[in-house]
């Protein structure tokens, strides 16, 4: 009985990984610059919310966009010390930040509407009227 080396497997499921990577078989999943802010989309009905994560954030330092079945949210998020501190560690993302989402259904642009309350941001995006599924009766 022959054994396969393990090193070779490894070597296999590495170069694999590598090139799924690098497929445009993610297209369709959440991107941008970094992971900042973390969202969550679900459906309501016919409709989607966003509901991402952006504390420490003021309402105009942030941008939502919505063209066709995509939306981006970007902004920037700052940090700031004073004068006469010392800085020992820093482990708060801050800069300029984009997230872009490819949606299910198209969106009427018209009637999102967006909240923003302690560090969450809700965005209620309704289904447009010509995507949703129509019953079609038999004569």
């Amino acid at each position: 009985m022959l054994y396969s080396d393990p090193f070779e497997t490894l070597l296999q499921l590495q170069q694999a990984l590598d090139s799924f990577r690098s497929s445009s078989w993610l297209g369709t999943s959440t991107s941008g610059a970094g992971g900042f802010p973390p969202l969550n989309v679900f459906s309501k009905g016919d409709d989607i919310v966003v509901v991402a994560e952006a504390p420490g954030l003021k309402k105009d330092q942030l941008d939502i966009q919505v063209k066709g079945r995509t939306i981006q949210i970007a902004g920037a998020k700052t940090v700031t010390y004073g004068d006469g501190v010392s800085l020992h560690r820093r482990e708060r993302t801050i800069g300029r930040f984009s997230r872009s989402l490819n949606l299910p259904v198209e969106i009427d642009a018209d009637k999102i509407k967006a909240e923003y309350r302690d560090g969450v941001l809700a965005i209620f995006l309704p289904r447009a009227e010509q995507d949703k599924p129509r019953s079609i009766k038999i004569a």
